[in-house]
């Protein structure tokens, strides 16, 4: 590849602003890289919606962030990931990195106790999802635990007793105590990752797929020659990237909100690696 095409900006979509949390996990394993991400909050939530719907939603998506030149594209939702990531790879030339639920980490943690999977509807219906479970059913206790309104809960901007209230009512028939991981199957509840953690207890592992993607797609970059070269050393998080927000809702509205979950997700994540 040439270096125009180093150069080029990585795209990032989500159905709203869940994706953010991804992105900034990428920025952290790739400080150099220029970003576009796309808030497809018009259409939001995709996990209450019918495959197809979806699959369309997402294809429209990144069809928009080829159009603005990108080297490679990440699918930063699960439940477009789970309906659309193979359509997309079939009509696009560049590198597509999908997000799945992070079962394999729990999985390998090893920790005495049942994994919990939050994730939306969707996600749980589909057959992405139905092979990670019978591929790692055998070796955990795997419960799926759909997470209605969850979504629409956090991109309205909900207080802390919200959240909690939210969580209360939703293991209410799970015991939590008997818990050792839960997986975080959308990208939205990586947002709100420090109030599930506490309402869980400090016993319990928080995992999300946001790091494999960004390993995945490191990977990926430079197996294709498309990884820009590292220029700059020892700088605050964030600092070097340049991020360009766009949103086929309320632009006044949401790109505000994609900037200030940035921040929190980018204060979350702490420094650069190595």
């Amino acid at each position: 590849m040439n270096s125009v095409k180093k150069m080029s900006p990585i795209g990032i979509f989500d159905s709203g602003v869940g994706g953010i949390s991804v992105l900034a996990e990428i920025m952290k394993w790739l400080p150099d890289e220029e970003f576009i991400y796309l808030a497809d909050s018009a259409n939001a939530p995709y996990g209450i919606k019918g495959c197809e719907c979806v699959r369309d939603l997402s294809i429209s998506a990144a069809r928009t962030l080829r159009s603005r030149g990108i080297k490679s594209l990440v699918v930063a939702c699960n439940t477009a990931t789970s309906v659309a990531i193979q359509h997309i790879r079939n009509e696009f030339n560049i590198p597509v990195i999908g997000m799945e639920p992070a079962l394999k980490p729990a999985v390998e943690a090893g920790n005495s106790g049942n994994i919990v999977v939050m994730a939306t509807p969707l996600t749980l219906r589909e057959e992405k999802f139905n092979r990670l479970f019978e591929r790692y059913n055998s070796k955990a206790e795997i419960i799926p635990l759909p997470c209605p309104g969850l979504v629409e809960m956090i991109e309205s901007g909900a207080v802390q007793g919200q959240i909690q209230n939210y969580l209360i009512n939703l293991y209410k028939d799970i015991d939590i105590s008997k818990a050792s991981s839960i997986v975080l199957g959308c990208t939205h509840y990586c947002l709100i990752k420090r109030e599930i953690s506490a309402f869980a207890g400090k016993k319990v592992l928080i995992v999300d797929g946001n790091e494999g993607t960004a390993r995945q797609l490191k990977r990926i970059l430079a197996e294709n020659n498309l990884l820009k070269e590292q220029t700059t050393f020892h700088r605050e998080l964030g600092s070097q990237n340049k991020v360009e927000f766009l949103t086929t809702g309320d632009s006044s509205v949401i790109i505000p909100m994609c900037e200030k979950f940035m921040e929190k997700a980018l204060d979350a994540n702490g420094g650069f690696n190595d």
